[in-house]
Order: structure tokens, then sequence, then C-alpha cells
């Protein structure tokens, strides 16, 4: 049944609360893209000789203990049991999202191997482009927006994509592997997958689902596909003697994976309150803080012609350039109704309470919610990520990189410093509902 054909009319958003949940969501969206680039530094155990499909692999295990220990540290596991109650047909879309996660993710592997990160990067990125098309058909976002922001929104990915591919061009040289084709194609599917990948996060959020409860289930899929793939691409004994000698920098890649659910958490509230026509180009700037840590932590262009810091600058400013424009769209109250539409129908068609909705549409608790409190469970399960975390720590070593720390510390504090203000903001406007 169509919103408009609802008997129930619900209230129309405050004004200054429903711009305050724009803010939040740009903010929450940029916040995601320096957490994100941070969770890529890991990835430079590639140079030491460890296999792509391994570092992947425990940095989604990493991912598993912090998808859990999180949500338990925060709201607790008494929310996200609320959230099932209410709205249990979610578990399956976050299963799925969490298997166009892995999939994605390994189609980006084979991307880098066969015509290296400065064409792959450039090309899955455009999951942008296809959040905003699943965006407008499914979810009414962009409708009656006006053709400033339309402009602003497009405009901006476009820029943001152009900065995007400059950067990579710059970081990385293309690979002569023979295999062109099929790593093209493997970029363009991963961009595809992400992109399809937000469809099961704005149901989510439409319909009224906690970030912090989604996520949970989002990384069963996640790690059980990431599993099945990299036995059948391995095997058992290859995988095993692989994770056997990856041992000493097991705690690192899983340290990454935690940063990676603090920047992906981020950009889930980012879907929430911005949409993912706008979410997914703020979260893309991963890539420039992935260029920062690159660049100022590791050293990749030391020693590098004036053309290529060119290509950089030049890249960099047009990124800034690109989020200015998107963070400046942010969605009208006309656009913000036809978003409360799908909101109505997500509630109708799956039968979910509309008080729940409605509130969890403006970031606040329903009434008849009780009010989340942490439990002895929560605790236990806090306490025994961190002794995985504590245990790998023992037998981890200082990877055999050449680091600047100086930039690392600085790069550190200010991700930190960005995670605390928008946790903070969050907190004080909606409790993290």
């Amino acid at each position: 049944m169509p919103a408009e054909s609802l008997d129930i009319h619900p209230k129309q958003p405050d004004e200054k609360r429903a711009r305050s949940l724009q803010l939040l969501g740009i903010f929450s969206g940029f916040t995601a893209g320096a957490w994100l680039g941070a969770a890529e530094a890991p990835t430079k155990l590639v140079s030491i000789g460890i296999s792509p499909l391994v570092i992947s692999l425990i940095m989604v295990a990493g991912v598993f203990l912090a998808r859990w220990s999180l949500p338990a540290l925060v709201l607790g596991t008494s929310s996200v049991r609320a959230d099932v109650r209410r709205a249990p047909h979610l578990v399956a879309w976050a299963l799925l999202a969490g298997c166009l996660w892995a999939v994605a993710n390994t189609l980006t592997i084979f991307a880098i191997r066969d015509v290296g990160l400065s064409i792959a990067f450039p090309l899955w990125n455009s999951n942008s482009l296809i959040g905003i098309i699943w965006g407008f058909l499914l979810f009414n976002e962009l409708r009656q927006a006006g053709w400033q922001r339309w402009a602003g929104v497009l405009g901006g990915t476009a820029v943001l994509c152009v900065g995007g591919a400059m950067l990579a061009i710059a970081s990385a040289a293309q690979s002569s592997s023979g295999h062109a084709l099929t790593g093209i194609w493997a970029a363009l599917g991963a961009g595809v997958l992400w992109g399809t990948m937000y469809i099961p996060y704005r149901k989510a959020y439409l319909t009224g689902m906690n970030p912090l409860s989604f996520i949970t289930f989002f990384t069963f899929g996640e790690l059980g596909m990431m599993g099945v793939l990299a036995l059948v691409y391995s095997g058992a004994a290859p995988l095993w003697r692989e994770l056997q000698a990856a041992r000493s920098v097991i705690f690192w890649l899983m340290l990454g994976g935690f940063v990676w659910v603090i920047g992906d958490l981020f950009q889930q509230y980012a879907a929430k309150y911005v949409g993912i026509s706008r979410g997914i180009p703020l979260s893309n700037t991963n890539q420039l803080w992935g260029m920062l840590w690159g660049i100022l932590v590791f050293g990749e262009l030391h020693g590098k012609a004036r053309t290529t810091y060119l290509q950089v600058i030049g890249g960099s400013l047009l990124m800034i350039l690109g989020v200015a424009a998107i963070a400046a769209s942010s969605a009208t109250g006309k656009e913000q109704a036809r978003w409360k539409e799908a909101a109505l129908r997500e509630s109708e068609r799956y039968r979910v309470p509309l008080d729940y909705v409605e509130a969890r549409f403006e970031g606040r608790q329903a009434a008849s919610e009780i009010h989340p409190r942490r439990t002895l469970v929560d605790w236990l399960l806090v306490l025994l990520a961190t002794s995985i975390l504590v245990w790998f720590a023992t037998m981890a070593r200082v990877p055999d990189l050449s680091i600047h720390w100086e930039p690392a510390v600085a790069l550190t504090i200010v991700s930190l410093l960005l995670m605390i203000l928008c946790a903070r903001k969050l907190w004080r406007t909606t409790r993290f509902h």
C-alpha cells in the first residue's frame, strides 16, 4: 500500500531537528572517511609478503569482534534484541549486506592484482553513483530536491571521483599482469556490489533499526562469506599455513578491523540521516585520508617527480570541493517528506509499529520502548573481545616497515578528535538511536 493511502497521517518532523540531523549525518560521513582511511594502513603488510586474502580474512575477524563488543559497550545487547523483536525481517537484510561486502572486497583483491590500485580504486568508487541511483529509485532520495541540490550531489560526486582518480594515479603504478580486462570488470563489480549493499542499510534505518543493532548481524554474513571465499580460493591446509606464518602481525590486522568498524559505524549513521545518495560519497573521502597515511606515514611518494605531487595536491583539492558541494546540498523539507513516505511504506509492508518508525526517523526513542541497559552478558562480550586482542598482542611484533611515527601520531590524534566530537554530537542529539 503506498504511503499516501495510509489512514494514519504522521506529523511532520520539526524543521530545526531535521536540520540538526542532516548536519549530524554530514559530520558522520566525514568522520567515517577518516577512520575508514586509517583502516587501510594494515594493507601495507602486503609489501612484506602476506597474502591479500589472509589480510582481509584476519581484518574481518577483528571486525567480527568489534561489531559485537562495541554495541554491547555503548547500549547493551538488550537494545539489539528489542530491535529484532520489532523488525525481525531486517536480520536477513543485514546478513545479505554482509555477504555483498565480502564478495565485493574479494573482487578488489583481484582488481588490484590485475590492473593496479591506480585504475581499480576510481572504478570501485563508482559505488557512489550506484548508491545515488538506488536511493532515488527505491527510497525517494532527491525527489523534489530541486535542481540546485541535484547539481550539488551529482556534481560533487563527479568531482570526488575525478579527485580520487588523480590521487590513485599518483599513489600507485599500473600493473601489467596481462589480465587487464578481468581486473577492470572485477573493480566495476565491486563498485556495483558495494553500492547495492546500501539498499539493506537504508531499508533498516527507514524502518527504525539502530545502526548498532544492524552491524551485529551484518558481521555474520561478512565473516561467513569471507571464510568461504578464503577456503575456496586457497584451500584449508594452505590457508592454515598462511595464518600460522602471519601470527606475529595478526594483532595489527585485527586492530585494523576495529578501526574499520568505527569508521563503518559512522558511515551507517551518515546513511541513516542524509541517505545513501549523500552518505556514500562523503564516506568515500577515505581515499583522501588513506593517501595522507600513505604519503606522510609510509613515505609512498618519496623521490617522485613534481608532477606526481601536483596530482596529489590537485586531487586532494578536488575531493575537498566535492565534499563541500555534497555537504551544502542537504535535503529540503519536501525531500524529507518523500523520505518519510518511504519509511511509512516500509512500516506498512513489514507491519512495524508506526510510533517506532516515526521516532527512529527523527533520531529518538519511541515512548513504548524500554530504555536499554547493559547486563553481565554485555560486559562478558567486551571482556572476551579484549582478551582475544591482548592474547594476539602478546605474539605481535612491530612489522618491518619504514614508518614515520610523528605524522602517524598526528593523524591518529586528528582521527580520535573527530570520533570524540562526532560521538558526543550523536549522543547529545540522538542517544545513538
